[in-house]
């Protein structure tokens, strides 16, 4: 494995690379290191009513679309992000997956799936009375992440 940095004057924003012939595990952990560590850099900002809240994502049971608007669902509370879904999606750490149009998880916080071949399935947290569906279209790509 080669590993080569370049530096330009013309760069605006850093950006990592990975080229591979194929996405292997080693690919993947590779990926994972880069933004669990880049995440870290990032403070996101969340809003309720008129005041500014700064904790870490870790916290965040799930994010979702309302109209315009996405929510940060805590454990305990809702609160704002001026981010859209796709932005939080290009860089949120990989444990945060899209399980539907207007949703994406902290699979570290999920408790139980209850699984419905016939429509969306039921995700329920730890610690948390907060509940939110599984699109099907996403469920296989969840499962995946979860190891099985």
């Amino acid at each position: 494995m080669k590993i080569r940095i370049e530096i330009s004057d013309s760069t605006e924003e850093n950006e990592i690379i990975i080229k591979c012939k194929e996405l292997t595990d080693e690919i993947r952990d590779i990926q994972n290191i880069i933004t669990e560590k880049t995440s870290k850099l990032l403070q996101v900002v969340f809003y309720k009513e008129k005041e500014e809240y700064y904790f870490p994502l870790a916290d965040i049971l799930f994010f979702e679309a309302e109209s315009d608007t996405v929510y940060a669902h805590t454990a305990n509370d809702i609160f704002k992000t001026d981010f859209r879904l796709y932005e939080l999606q290009n860089f949120l750490p990989e444990k945060f997956v899209r399980v539907s149009k207007s949703a994406i998880v902290n699979t570290v916080h999920i408790l139980s799936i209850s699984k419905n071949i016939a429509s969306s399935s039921l995700m329920k947290f730890h610690k948390s009375h907060k509940q939110i569906y599984v699109s099907r279209l996403y469920y296989k790509e969840l499962k995946r992440i979860l190891g099985n």
